[in-house]
């Protein structure tokens, strides 16, 4: 497993004060990106909170994520939480240890006061005296919010004085992408009212005990709640592993609401991912879990088709340079923008995620602008399907016969890759395995790359007959 050690700086550790009239919670930046290029502490916002306690909490769920381990816990994890300003909300979003939890809380318009938000993602320091002080933040307790140095910090402090290195290990990297875009085929599968949702979330099991989760659970809306099944049905959201769900007591005393997200699915289907979002006032705290405790999203091959193409990679570039730190992505907008075609723009917008530069809302149904502070386009490079795959295309292993690809594998082996209905399957063990659950294998995606290239092949050469 690759990894690096991703060094983080701060000026001062975050920390939460007591001033006349209230306290001040002051949050910590490190370098990051903004409109003006990267920053070495940039500053988003300095305002107050219209529901301290509620933010306190969602705040805490989120750092709570960034430092957990679901599987395995005794290996423990600690990666600061992002923050992006998007002009009119601020993002604070993680990503667990073990690869199969993302979360974010997403303070919007309604939940700040008395400030503007600025643009930019960055880490945002939240250490444990920060934690245990956070916790104890009362309901009528004024709270002024400052992400970002102090306005008088820019110019006396020379340099950081809190500095951590953290392992980050290309899986987590690739995770963080996967997630956005898994998210990005989930609906809106159930609403529960604030005491439903609280008697739902208060009956899952919290351990993690070996038998927290034994297989796959599921739950169906059952009238203003969900009830649980023993099998997929249609209108069934899958819940796997319940007790990653804990986070969200931080705030369920808050929430006026849960949402329930997940894809589409038929009976007898195997286990899927799903979102969990708690309506809090002013804003939303997102938990989405992986399809198994035991099974991260750097898996699920979700983006592999899309980094695949060649020409998504053009469409990417041309993309990125029309996105401007939106909290909502229109693609209809950088369709008319760009000139490509929706379908073009949404397969630029999934390798965007795979660079951490676009996340997905599930509430709003649409992505939005963020950079992540990570080289993240290890991701791209390390995946190692896609760079098996470009292996077997480079020697030749792949032989095409109309709807039927043979490829050649490094073992000597002969697998055939099959066309149906635009879906490729395969003889390999993997599709046996997992069919088309985890994303294409590495035989089908060299003969998607191979068609691709005869393709654009042909556009060429049609376009160089018409202009002779």
């Amino acid at each position: 497993m690759t990894r690096s050690l991703q060094a983080v700086a701060y000026r001062r550790p975050s920390v939460l004060e007591s001033a006349a009239g209230g306290q001040r919670l002051g949050l910590e930046t490190s370098r990051g990106a903004t409109p003006s290029g990267v920053q070495d502490h940039p500053r988003f916002f300095a305002g107050f909170l219209t529901a301290p306690q509620v933010a306190s909490g969602g705040l805490l769920a989120v750092a709570d994520v960034a430092a957990a381990r679901y599987y395995q816990p005794q290996l423990r994890a600690s990666l600061d939480p992002v923050v992006t300003g998007n002009g009119d909300r601020l993002r604070f979003e993680s990503f667990s240890g073990c690869g199969g939890v993302y979360a974010r809380l997403d303070v919007l318009e309604a939940g700040l006061d008395g400030g503007e938000v600025g643009h930019g993602t960055t880490n945002v320091d939240v250490n444990n005296p920060l934690r245990e002080a956070l916790s104890r933040i009362g309901a009528d307790d004024p709270l002024h919010l400052r992400v970002g140095p102090e306005e008088l910090a820019v110019t006396t402090l020379d340099g950081p004085v809190v500095e951590k290195k953290v392992p980050l290990p290309d899986r987590w990297l690739r995770g963080f992408a996967e997630a956005q875009v898994t998210a990005g085929g989930f609906d809106l599968r159930a609403e529960l009212p604030a005491a439903e949702a609280v008697r739902f979330l208060r009956a899952l099991p919290r351990g993690a005990g070996r038998g927290a989760s034994a297989g796959p659970r599921w739950v169906v809306p059952s009238g203003r709640s969900l009830r649980p099944t023993t099998r997929a049905v249609p209108g069934a959201v899958c819940l796997p592993g319940p007790e990653r769900l804990v986070a969200l007591q931080r705030v369920l005393r808050h929430a006026t609401a849960l949402r329930v997200y997940g894809p589409s699915v038929t009976g007898g289907a195997a286990a899927t991912a799903s979102a969990w979002e708690a309506v809090l006032p002013g804003m939303r705290l997102t938990l989405t879990l992986s399809p198994d405790a035991s099974r991260g999203f750097s898996g699920e091959g979700g983006v592999l088709d899309a980094l695949a193409a060649d020409e998504a990679a053009e469409d990417a570039e041309l993309i990125s340079v029309l996105l401007a730190w939106e909290p909502r992505i229109d693609v209809a907008d950088l369709a008319a923008a760009s000139g490509l075609a929706p379908a073009r723009v949404r397969a630029a917008l999934i390798r965007l995620g795979t660079s951490g530069r676009v996340g997905y809302d599930t509430a709003e149904a649409a992505y939005f602008h963020r950079e992540l502070p990570y080289d993240a386009e290890r991701a791209e490079r390390h995946n190692p399907r896609l760079r098996s795959a470009r292996a077997l295309v480079a020697a030749g292993a792949v032989a095409l016969d109309g709807a039927v690809g043979t490829v050649t594998a490094e073992d000597g082996h002969v697998h055939r890759v099959r066309d149906e209905a635009g879906v490729l399957s395969c003889s390999c063990l993997w599709w046996a395995k997992y069919r088309g659950g985890r994303g294409p294998c590495k035989h089908a995606l060299a003969v998607r790359m191979v068609r691709r290239g005869l393709a654009a092949a042909e556009r060429d050469m049609a376009r160089l007959d018409g202009g002779a």
